[in-house]
């Protein structure tokens, strides 16, 4: 249960962070927001696979820099489509 609970919270730091370094307006509500983050963690744990475990600053860097990667292909793919 602490570990649901923390990936919720890590994703609203990250996902929040991420909107706020993306350039423009990134419109989402909280719940879209926490998706963000555990997304942007996941996408850049599936890019680096360093397998450090545990909280570290590049493992932050790498997720907001993930989820900013997935606002990019989001809206890339909504303009294409």
């Amino acid at each position: 249960m602490i570990n649901i609970l923390g990936a919720i919270m890590s994703g609203l730091i990250v996902g929040a962070l991420a909107r706020w370094l993306y350039p423009g307006v990134v419109a989402m509500d909280w719940i879209q927001t926490i998706l963000l983050g555990i997304g942007g963690s996941l996408f850049a744990g599936l890019i680096t696979t360093r397998g450090a475990a545990g909280f570290n600053r590049a493992g932050c860097l790498a997720s907001i820099l993930g989820a900013m990667a997935l606002i990019f292909l989001g809206r890339w793919l909504l303009a294409a489509g």
